[in-house]
Formats: C-alpha cells, structure tokens, sequence
C-alpha cells in the first residue's frame, strides 16, 4: 500500500494543505492511521472536469488516436500513479528499476518508460548517434559523426520525425541490394514500422537485420500500437531496439512508451533522457507516467486477452441486430491483420439515395449529438458519391457504450430528415488559367506560394508551387466559386490543401483547409 496509504480525491480536496499535513506527519502515526478508499471519479455525464471549462467528451468508437486521448487508462494505472505522487525518488534509481521490471516482463535484455513510442524513436536514434560520449551528447545536433538514419519507403510515417528532429538525415531505400549500398560509415540506424504491408515487402524486418547485422548497424522496430508478447519477437529476431505506446492498447497513461533493447543501447537512451542535461531532457517521463506504465504492463500480462476479443465482437454484433430492420443497409466484419489495433470492426453500407442520409452527414449528426459519438471516417457525400459506408471500432469503448451506440445510429438511420444537395453558383465559369501568385496567411506567419493553372470548361488542373515542396492542383469552377485540392508529397507525412473562395477577374480568395493543420486565407493575383 506505501507509506501514505490509498486517499480518495475527496480527501485530497477537503483541505488544501491536506497533502502537506500528511507529508509532515510522523512515520508511526501514518501506520496507525485508516485506510481509505482508492481515488473516485466524481464528475458524471453531463458535469465534469472537461464540460467545466467547454469541452464535450467523447463515445469514442474509433480508437486509440492520439487526437482522441489515446486510450482509457485501467484502474490499475490510475492507483499507481496515484500512489507514486506521494513520494520522492531518485529518478535514476528508479528507471533502474522499473527497467529491470519491464525487462522482465515482456521477455527481453533491458527496458525503460518514455514520453510515448516518438520519444523511444528519438533517444534511440541519439543512443546511435552518440551513445554515451559525453562531448558528443553536448554537440548535438550540430556536431555528428553517424547522421544517416536508413529507412525503407514502406515505412515512412509521420512519426519518422523522431529520428529527423535529432538533425538526422533520412536515407529511403526500397530493396535489400539498395540496403546494402546505401550502409556506410554515417550510419547511426535503420527504422523500420512493423505491419501486415512490410511483412509482405521485399524488405521485412527479418531481411533487414540480417543485412543490418552483416554491417553492425543497429535496428529500431517501431510497434507503437502493437500488442507486446513476452519473450518480445523482434528482439528475438535480433533487433536493437523495439519501441511501444503506452497510451493504446496498454491502456496505459497516453503520454507513456516502453523502449526494449539491448543493454548499452538502451543505458545510453537513458542517460540521453531526462533528468540528465542532455538532448532528450525535453521529453521527461515523471514517475507517476514511469509507474503507470509499469501498472499496465503487468496487467497486460495478466488479461484475458480472448475474452477482450469475444466481448468487442459481441459489441458489434448487438449494433447490427439492432440496424438490421433499416432497409438497404449491409453489414461486414473486419477482422484485425497483425498485431496492431486488434479489435474486430464493423463497416455498414447503404446507397444514400435510399436511405436519404450520407456517411458524412451521418458523421455529423453523431459527432453533434448528445453523447457525442466519433468512429472512424466515413464515406459519401451529396450530390456526386452517394454510396456511403460508416466504419466502428469497439477496441476503447466500454460496457453499455454498444448500447448508446446502436439506439443512436438507429434513430438517425430510420428518420434520416431531408437534406438538399449544395447549392453551387450558376452561369458561364470565371477564366482562371494562369499563373498566379498566392499568399497564404496562416494562423501564425504568412506564405508564398504559386499556382499554374489550365482550364476545359469549368475543369480545372494544374501545378502547384510551394515554398519547399510541389504538387498537381485539381478541381473545378463553378460560375465563379473555385474549389482546388492538392497533395503535397512530404516524405511521410503529405500535407493535404483544399483552396475554396471566388473569383474576381485577375484576383481571388478564400480559405484554405490542411487537416490537421488548421484553416487558413489566402488571397491570389493572376501574373
């Protein structure tokens, strides 16, 4: 139980000197004092810390996406970092032991907590760079010896950033002979993501770490939403390193990771890291985050990991029969491919036309509602893709929230309302072929960018010229409301433009949507 014993939150909130009191108090009248009862949600529904300061909390059928807050922490987790705020250790110490632990468990030579999978990403690819060389380690990022990381292009992600923002350079390759070229003496590491499209590749990690062997090249496996297994498979395979989230299927805290290796690899991430002055200090993993993790990766190892199975399954199986008396819609089954997100999924269609509401209005109307309701991305909208589809993924979701769900897509589904087409402008499609020069104004900053642009009717094409990187424009002109989409090819991770605004002669402007990146204006001159 430790020292201070289990509070409640109640308890904690009584008196703001509570903690401080408790802390003060003698060793022998703690011992004598009653235990209370574990940490309690008091918030409800409808009243809680978050609608407290405006923001809606989610039925989250989707799944572990960090944008969503990753996972629900277990109760486990929760009591130990509770337990964990009431002491003060020493933050070596403890990754020592807490490493151990964590060696221990999923079956491999040492271990420790990160900030999250990126942070494992990162201190292992400055473990590569420097390893523990003091002078090196202070240098960073502008003095390096090693300052290639080696990447196969099945694996580029947005999460490749890990090794970048070391100042890294990223070198793709797609082949074992590309592979072997490419190895040189500026050779820190080789990434590569873990999942059922690079097990069927021609570079699967077996054949990267044998080549990767051949030359003494240390491998980084990225499993972030993997199920760990014990004794761990990569570094059975020979992998230097493996990183994990802590904040998906671990159901760990969300701003946790679990970084495997082997034993000087890893004690070199770790004097990277916090609480040492070195690059890493920025991503500090606390003990309650450290403790948690712990928590949960015991607990991994002791779920019932069959029955999590049978149960989600079910889930989706009382929506169907609930949906099933709806006319024109049809139901399928994905079942989950490799280690990652495993849950099996419910993908129901129908054609829009019949039914009278799209997968994007259907989307809306759930992500509106109380509860707000969010799944995975649907499809189909008016007035041009009217077959529609709706994805849900039970893998966060609670005991009861089946129910919520079903009785709120059926009463969306069976009494859908009207909804017209978008209304577009009409008459003979504003001129826009050209050269144009366009500003972008961002929340933050401005940007020049360059349009190229031809026209057949109200159809448009062209190229687009950015600052750093370029893409083909497509859309269309409809009187004189102009629409362009494009997709930039940033190496993992495309940024994604949508121009939308009006036409005036040699001018135009409007806004522009980048996803999760935000909106912004934008203002063009024809040349």
């Amino acid at each position: 139980m430790g020292l201070f014993g289990k509070w409640s939150r109640r308890d904690l909130l009584k008196s703001s000197g509570a903690v401080a009191g408790v802390a003060a108090a003698p060793a022998a009248a703690m011992a004598a004092a009653p235990k209370r009862d574990m940490v309690v949600n008091t918030g409800t529904a409808t009243d809680n810390l978050f609608t407290r300061v405006g923001v809606r909390p989610i039925l989250n059928a989707r799944g572990t996406y960090t944008i969503l807050s990753g996972s629900r922490s277990l109760p486990q987790v929760k009591q130990a970092m509770f337990e964990a705020s009431h002491y003060y250790v020493q933050m070596d110490e403890m990754m020592e032991g807490v490493g151990k632990e964590l060696a221990r468990l999923n079956g491999c030579e040492a271990a420790m907590a990160t900030t999250g999978c990126e942070a494992a990403i990162m201190l292992a690819t400055i473990a590569c760079i420097a390893g523990s060389n003091v002078e090196k380690c202070q240098a960073l990022p502008y003095v390096k010896a090693k300052d290639q990381v080696i990447i196969p292009k099945h694996s580029r992600n947005p999460y490749d950033v890990g090794a970048r923002m070391v100042g890294a350079e990223v070198i793709e390759v797609e082949t074992p002979d590309q592979l072997r070229a490419k190895i040189s003496s500026r050779t820190a590491m080789i990434y590569v993501t873990s999942d059922p499209q690079e097990a069927k590749s021609v570079l699967p990690i077996p054949a990267i770490i044998a080549i990767a062997k051949e030359k003494n090249i240390p491998v980084f496996v990225d499993a972030a939403a993997e199920e760990p297994m014990s004794p761990n498979v990569y570094m059975q395979q020979g992998a230097s390193f493996v990183g994990y989230s802590g904040g998906k299927c671990l159901r760990a805290p969300q701003s946790s990771g679990m970084l495997l290796g082997k034993a000087d690899l890893i004690k070199a991430a770790w004097f990277q890291a916090s609480p040492h002055h070195n690059y890493g200090r920025a991503v500090k993993c606390s003990k309650e985050e450290t403790m948690g993790l712990l928590a949960a990766v015991r607990e991994w190892y002791k779920r019932d990991h069959d029955g999590e199975q049978r149960m989600w399954r079910a889930w989706m199986q009382h929506v169907e029969a609930r949906l099933k008396p709806i006319k024109g819609l049809s139901f399928e089954y994905l079942e989950p491919q490799g280690l990652s997100n495993r849950a099996t999924r419910l993908r129901i269609r129908w054609d829009a036309t019949e039914v009278g509401i799209t997968g994007n209005e259907l989307e809306k109307r759930l992500n509106d509602g109380t509860p707000r309701i969010m799944t995975e991305p649907t499809t189909g909208q008016r007035p041009d893709m009217m077959a529609s589809s709706i994805t849900l993924m039970p893998y966060m979701m609670d005991a009861g929230d089946e129910k919520v769900l079903a009785e709120a897509m059926f009463k969306i589904l069976s009494n859908p309302g009207s909804y017209p087409n978008p209304a577009l402008p009409t008459g003979t499609p504003a001129s826009v072929g050209g050269t144009w020069a366009v500003t972008i104004q961002y929340t933050c900053g401005m940007g020049e960018q360059r349009f190229t642009l031809k026209q057949d009717g109200g159809a448009v094409t062209g190229d687009h010229k950015g600052e750093i990187y370029n893409a083909s424009l497509k859309g269309a002109v409809h009187g004189d409301h102009i629409k362009l989409q494009s997709t930039m090819p940033v190496g993992g991770n495309a940024i994604h433009w949508t121009f939308e605004g009006s036409v005036r002669g040699n001018s135009m402007s409007g806004n522009v949507s980048m996803g999760e990146y935000g909106p912004a204006t934008f203002t063009a001159v024809r040349a």
